[in-house]
């Protein structure tokens, strides 16, 4: 029998509870843990690059090239465990207790290990609390310094059958802010690395109101503001979706910039009282914690974009940008007079962001209001124009076809009203994908990107009708770019990217963004269809089987054909590549 000596980071869990949970009710918690291996910790493990070394019944010994792969494992395992245990009742939730360390371990021929290494992280593991991680020194001393951790110092600690006392640190998780740059409970680390000397968040205002109805009032004043910020090529602007994560936490400037990678954050809030309006804003060196500017504006309602334009040209002198004249002309966007229209607008867009039915039915009535007052408000055509094209994709109405039409519309009329909107041109650049006049629609994207370098739609309809069009290779340099832009992104980000994968072949790495978007949305149906079609691919047919089971249980009316309809391949062979997939597990005929 040979054996290998070496240093490695150990990682040891195990339900809390198990034989209770057991023997209540034995079938639905296998059942339970089954599901959780496939869906949340198997995939996460394979994230970050773990290798499972031994199972128990109700545990898991899993061996990692480094412990910062092991923390970052551990976090969003238990994070997941969080979302997973809402709503359940506290006797019935699964919970895991995690232990961590570094140390000498004997790799025996078959792979298994064994010594202290793993003796201390299955001790660890015993003595952390439920939903908690227990790191040694040796594994703490290794990340304290590249994650910032919120810990417990436990101090010194006699473990079973361990000679020496070690130090433990428990680690606190349930937030996705408790790991620095990247590294969320359920958000993979951003593939680019983000610029720090002039880069910005801006987070959203706090309502001063007294209203939580005026809440979208406070909101749309931020997005406008991220807007305008983002036509400026000289800086790196986080997205909405990542800047709002924030909305109604107490954190301070440092926080937001070590998680979002930004060097400045812009902070403020908004009173609204009758036909007044009191704005404050403060410019933060999130690495200092010094003001770079601050200012207060007290004006009538009318002169809210004024205000807007006021706040974007001060950050603009406080960071010393040098503006092109093109700089200058796209920041210049006509706005609309009609204030009731703006307001229309504000909480129309605010409805449409959700992407429910429901949702989308609200901000298409209101926004279709807001052109009723202004019918030259481009701003609001354009977003009319994204509520009827959600509608046709997703079949969201009684005739989607009608539904694509008034998108067209809407979207063309956007463009002609205002040619340097950003969001018009994205509007026209979905709507085209949808027409299949991918040319036009990659022609639209790239305008779009061109007035607006930081608008993360722009970078995600690129890269969508780049796939389309069957340029998979240069749509995933899209993807990562608005995953940059948009840390937080949301998990259909992570679908895009497996498509890309997928259409070229790489159907391994498909499978792990497929599971890791099945971690943060375990009720997507597209997902594990391709999902199936690459297990079909790669002579999984158990695996491909299962997950085509699971998406008639979560989509009883799901059709493939419905699906080779509407998506807007350049190359018919690219849907059947999925086909293929499926007929290879014996799914289709």
């Amino acid at each position: 029998m040979s054996e290998n000596r070496k240093l490695a980071a150990i990682l040891a869990a195990d339900v809390v509870g198990y034989s209770r949970l057991a023997s209540e009710d034995e079938d639905r918690t296998l059942a339970r843990l089954r599901a959780l291996r496939s869906d949340l910790i198997d995939p996460t493990i394979a994230v970050h690059n773990g290798r499972v070394i031994k199972r128990t019944g109700d545990g898991a010994l899993v061996e990692f090239r480094s412990v910062v792969d092991a923390v970052r494992c551990a976090i969003e395992v238990q994070n997941g465990m969080v979302e997973r245990n809402a709503g359940v009742q506290q006797d019935r939730r699964i919970e895991f207790r995690i232990g961590i360390h570094l140390g000498d371990v004997v790799e025996e021929f078959d792979g298994d290990l064994m010594g202290d290494g793993v003796n201390i992280a299955s001790r660890l593991e015993g003595i952390a609390a439920p939903g908690a991680i227990c790191l040694s020194e040796d594994a703490y001393r290794q990340v304290r310094a590249r994650l910032d951790l919120s810990v417990s110092d436990l101090g010194n600690t006699q473990l079973k059958n361990i000679a020496e006392p070690i130090r433990i640190y428990s680690l606190q998780v349930g937030t996705a802010a408790e790991v620095k740059p990247g590294v969320t409970a359920a958000v993979a680390p951003a593939p680019a690395a983000l610029p720090l000397d002039l880069s910005i968040a801006v987070l959203p205002f706090v309502n001063m109101s007294g209203d939580a109805e005026q809440e979208y009032f406070a909101d749309g004043i931020s997005e406008d503001i991220i807007t305008a910020l983002s036509k400026l090529s000289q800086l790196f602007v986080i997205a909405r979706n990542s800047s709002f994560t924030f909305k109604g936490r107490n954190v301070n400037v440092q926080e937001v910039g070590d998680s979002l990678k930004v060097r400045y954050v812009l902070e403020g809030s908004v009173r609204k009282s009758g036909n007044k309006v009191r704005i404050t804003a403060q410019l933060i060196d999130a690495t200092t914690g010094g003001h770079q500017w601050a200012e207060r504006f007290d004006r009538d309602l009318t002169d809210i974009f004024a205000v807007q334009d006021d706040v974007t040209q001060q950050i603009v002198g406080a960071l010393e940008l040098k503006l092109t004249a093109g700089d200058q002309q796209r920041l210049a966007t006509e706005q609309t007079q009609n204030l009731e229209a703006y307001d229309c607008f504000l909480r129309g867009r605010e409805h449409m962001w959700r992407l429910t039915r429901e949702q989308n039915i609200q901000g298409r009535q209101l926004l279709q209001r807001a052109v009723d007052l202004d019918p030259k408000f481009a701003p609001a055509h354009a977003f009319l124009a994204v509520t009827h094209g959600l509608a046709y994709v997703n079949q969201w109405s009684r005739s989607p076809s009608k539904s694509l039409e008034q998108a067209t519309e809407a979207a063309t009329l956007a463009v002609a009203l205002d040619d340097r909107y950003p969001y018009a041109h994205w509007a026209l650049a979905v709507v085209n994908l949808y027409l299949r006049r991918l040319d036009v629609a990659i022609r639209e994207a790239e305008r779009a990107i061109a007035l607006a370098p930081n608008l993360v739609e722009g970078h995600e309809s690129l890269g969508n009708a780049l796939h389309y069009a069957g340029r998979s290779d240069e749509a995933l340099v899209c993807f990562e770019r608005a995953m940059a832009l948009n840390p937080y992104y949301p998990d259909i980000f992570l679908h895009f990217h497996a498509q890309a994968m997928f259409q070229l072949g790489r159907y391994e790495e498909a499978v792990v963004f497929l599971k890791r978007r099945l971690v943060r949305n375990p009720a997507t149906d597209i997902s594990r269809v391709l999902l199936a079609a690459s297990y079909g691919h790669l002579g999984c047919l158990a695996e491909a089987r299962g997950q085509w089971e699971e998406v008639f249980r979560i989509n009883p009316d799901y059709s493939l054909e419905h699906r080779r309809k509407v998506l807007p391949y350049k190359n018919p062979a690219d849907f059947e590549r999925i086909v293929d997939g499926l007929r290879n597990a014996g799914l289709t005929e």
